[in-house]
């Protein structure tokens, strides 16, 4: 068993020769340099350590080195990094049941029941992606349906946010909940209508009441996951990540890897919670482990829920729903106790806003609290979605970063649009806002919610529009930000949004070689075309970890 989950570990690893000086040569090489400016290159030099030795501009002189890789005139780019991701998510999805593609009620109930159908042995049918609002069902689905596809075993599907479940009746007999059942603080039992009786569907905190009944993943199911995450990741050209939500168990699964050489994508950990915070990190930070691979930077905390179940907080009423102004998941007393907790030992607090009330009160406690701390703390605001105008200029205030995904924008559009109408949307998704107020930007996807497709996001943010060109114009297309400026936020401002800057994220001289090579330029190709971009080669630290011939 052990030496098949090794394999497995290092299935995502190419064979290159032995670390020694490597000339990459013949590219068309694009970085940000030092200035924060697009620099082109021909060349690049990797030295003994996995680093960028020199990078080698037009008509300079190659020198000789023990191995030559010919890049075949393909355009080289640093390795893209997602700001935001959720590792085991990403691998425990690539091993449980999809619904992310389907369009209907009908269509993920027939995928539910094949795939009950052909995993009998399976004890709990698992899997996330379902959505109501692409369905067109007005409504969440409810347990009922679910047993019409599985009766014989509990089944509990994550909505695609993650901040909503549907379980059958098995699964919500397995966790106890019935018409008793009240919902905690910050979260939500849906009922039947006009009715006590549970439907189903578990919003935000009320999901704990349902993931404490399904059996924990065993250790090694972690490291498989791991491993298919690493190759979902290197297949898209990303060779680093902030894991939003690390566990204890994942940190585990994270440094196995790392003591066995299969850690072959850079992962910035932020922890599942304080509690989460103290067991993995101590007395603050871990130091960087594994040549820059690992590290737990600081923690991530819920400030509200999404948008798709009506748990972001707001300031005003949902326009679709009057009287619900969604779920604030902490008092304004705990989350200042928690910055400053966390503030105090060194960690960097990466707090999940979405609505315009929890973006107010994580921007509000930040600056109140801010000047108590010396040094560079770059408080992170995860998702920043909807932020009311008159708040927005607070957010380049002590060093704030919204990390933020362009695909969420052209994913939730419409929904957006219901939920709050175009009257209160002048600050939602502002990403060129917050540049020219000042503020720093770090993109990434949020998978699985999103997929970790760098390009698709890319194409995004310079248009905001979706993969059908929709709507024409972009949508606010004041909020576009331009080519250099996407290109930074999936490279150089990501490293930099988790203290990584000088590490990785550049291709430039003492920094890791991790690069990856495509078939186009990203700063010439139309928005159609940079959806389409293949990569072909990954590397990291010098070393090839995939290759799509």
């Amino acid at each position: 068993m052990k030496k098949t989950l090794v394999a497995a570990l290092l299935a995502t690893t190419v064979a290159v020769p032995a670390q020694a000086d490597v000339l990459v040569d013949n590219v068309t090489g694009i970085t940000m340099d030092a200035d924060g400016k697009v620099k082109r290159f021909e060349a690049l030099v990797i030295d003994d350590d996995g680093k960028v030795a020199k990078v080698i501009g037009r008509g300079e002189d190659r020198p000789r080195t023990d191995y030559r890789e010919d890049g075949k005139g393909r355009v080289m780019l640093p390795g893209m990094i997602d700001a935001h991701v959720h590792v085991m998510g990403v691998g425990f999805g690539a091993l449980t049941l999809d619904l992310s593609e389907t369009n209907s009620l009908e269509e993920a109930l027939d995928k539910i029941r094949t795939f009950a159908a052909e995993n009998e042995a399976r004890p709990w049918i698992l899997g996330r992606g379902w959505n109501q609002e692409k369905w067109g069902l007005g409504r969440f689905p409810t347990a009922a349906e679910l047993d019409s596809a599985v009766a014989d075993r509990p089944v509990y599907l994550e909505r695609v946010d993650g901040h909503a479940g549907w379980a059958n009746s098995l699964a919500m007999q397995a966790a106890g909940i019935t018409a008793q059942s009240k919902s905690p603080a910050g979260g939500r039992i849906e009922t039947l209508p006009g009715s006590k009786q549970p439907s189903g569907v578990f919003v935000d905190a009320a999901e704990e009441l349902m993931r404490k009944a399904i059996p924990a993943p065993r250790a090694n199911e972690r490291d498989l996951a791991l491993a298919e995450a690493q190759k979902v990741f290197h297949r898209y050209g990303i060779t680093a990540v902030a894991d939003m939500g690390t566990t204890i168990e994942d940190w585990q699964a994270f440094r196995r890897a790392g003591d066995m050489g299969a850690l072959n994508l850079r992962i910035m950990s932020y922890a599942s919670g304080p509690e989460q915070m103290v067991l993995i990190g101590g007395s603050g930070p871990s130091p960087w482990l594994y040549d820059d691979k690992l590290r737990m930077n600081g923690v991530k905390l819920y400030l509200d829920g999404a948008l798709g179940s009506r748990g972001a907080w707001l300031k005003r009423p949902y326009a679709d729903d009057p009287g619900n102004y969604g779920l604030p998941l902490q008092t304004p007393a705990q989350l200042r106790n928690i910055l400053v907790r966390a503030a105090q030992g060194g960690f960097q607090p990466a707090v999940h806003a979405i609505g315009t009330a929890a973006n107010a009160e994580v921007l509000n406690a930040v600056n109140e609290i801010a000047e108590s701390f010396d040094g560079d703390r770059r408080w992170r605001i995860e998702h920043a979605q909807i932020i009311d105008p008159v708040d927005l200029p607070k957010i380049a205030e002590n060093g704030i970063i919204a990390s933020m995904q362009p695909l969420h924008q052209t994913s939730d559009r419409l929904m957006a649009e219901a939920r709050l109408g175009m009257d209160r949307l002048e600050g939602a998704y502002a990403w060129n806002t917050v540049l020219q107020l000042g503020g720093k930007l770090a993109f990434g996807s949020d998978a699985p919610v999103e997929p970790s497709d760098v390009f698709a996001g890319y194409a995004a943010a310079i248009t905001r529009m979706d993969a059908n060109g929709q709507p024409f114009g972009g949508w606010l297309p004041k909020e576009r930000v331009n080519r250099e400026e996407a290109l930074a936020g999936f490279t150089s401002d990501a490293a930099y949004a988790g203290f990584a800057e000088g590490r990785f994220g550049r291709l430039l001289p003492g920094e890791r070689a991790d690069f990856i090579l495509v078939d186009r330029d990203p700063l010439m190709a139309t928005p159609e075309e940079i959806r389409a971009t293949k990569v072909l080669e990954t590397w990291v630290g010098g070393r090839k970890v995939y290759d799509a011939d």
